[in-house]
């Protein structure tokens, strides 16, 4: 057995049992009572009851304005609620626990509270249309249906969900007490940091905690779709590789060797008998290309350049005809 620091990093043999959390009384009664307190602020909100009086006093006072210091860390402490960052650092480690104890179930997990974050919290935000408080333009309104966006507090509600999915695929109850702790923690921190800041109204904030903890009590109802979906995950991964294995394991078949084909040359043919037949007419086409001099004229004749002979007659067409062989001699 290893007993170094790094024996925890190592990947496991095999999957752990894992106890998957149930829909129980306790965790059906809190889903309840979360429910109802989600449903009453938005009606405290739809008829401008004294929770809007409310968020506009804490406008109003400018927190930004009375703890200027502050201003520096907040800008960044609040993000630890944008969903984009805070999605890649808790995928990272899921990924690589999901990798460690072969299994996706923290990953699908992941990914379904986030499906469920969007669609529940951006139909209502979309649907009542809030401004925000820089975007106010009547003192005392609930400024609904104005094409805001702000309503629920999208921050806070991903703050509860990211942070709070990992005590919820804690392994064991002490680390499952801390990490609910801490994910409290961080999501109020959020949740405060976008009033003070002034993006928010303290309702959106009260909203936001609401949602994202809703979406964290209902996970149990859909454990069951995650097992399919996981086990069917790793159904096609087997046939995948079955099939590659299968692939390697048969020979592959011989190749016979094609022909090489070189290219022709001009005036070559594929018949050798007529090859001196295009060669010759290579020639002639290459004559041909030529220039073609012009034939020289002979210049005329202007007499016999050796002088005539004294002695000799000259020879005339009239002259007496040449004796014929064997004929009689003129005397």
């Amino acid at each position: 057995m290893r007993t170094d620091i790094f024996a925890r990093l190592d990947r496991e043999p095999e999957p752990p049992k894992i106890e998957t959390p149930r829909m129980s009384r306790h965790r059906i009664a809190l889903f309840g009572g979360t429910l109802a307190f989600y449903l009453a602020i938005v009606l405290a909100v739809l008829v401008s009851s004294w929770l809007v009086a409310l968020d506009w006093k804490v406008m109003l006072f400018r927190p930004y304005q009375q703890w200027p210091e502050l201003h520096a860390f907040l800008d960044y402490y609040v993000v630890l609620g944008q969903r984009g960052p805070t999605a890649v650092m808790v995928a990272s480690w899921l990924g690589w626990r999901s990798w460690r104890q072969h299994t996706l179930r923290p990953l699908l997990t992941l990914g379904t509270s986030l499906l469920l974050l969007n669609l529940s919290v951006g139909a209502v935000k979309l649907g009542l249309g809030r401004l925000g408080p820089h975007y106010a333009t009547q003192i005392g309104s609930a400024e609904l249906f104005a094409g805001g966006d702000i309503f629920p507090s999208g921050h806070t509600a991903n703050a509860v969900v990211t942070w709070g999915i990992l005590a919820y695929l804690a392994t064991t109850p002490r680390a499952r007490r801390y990490l609910s702790a801490l994910s409290a923690f961080v999501s109020l921190g959020v949740g405060l940091t976008t009033v003070y800041i002034g993006t928010h109204w303290l309702s959106d904030v009260l909203l936001g905690w609401a949602a994202g903890l809703l979406i964290l009590l209902a996970l149990p109802w859909f454990e069951p779709l995650i097992t399919r979906t996981e086990a069917w995950i790793l159904a096609v991964r087997e046939q995948w590789r079955a099939r590659r294995r299968l692939r390697e394991s048969v020979p592959p078949a011989p190749v016979t060797p094609e022909p090489v084909l070189l290219p022709r040359k001009p005036g070559s043919g594929a018949n050798p008998g007529t090859a001196g037949h295009a060669g010759t007419a290579a020639r002639a086409r290459a004559h041909q290309a030529h220039p073609v001099r012009a034939e020289r004229t002979p210049p005329a004749s202007a007499g016999t350049r050796r002088p005539p002979h004294a002695e000799r007659p000259t020879r005339s067409s009239a002259g007496p005809a040449r004796p014929v062989a064997g004929g009689p001699v003129a005397p």
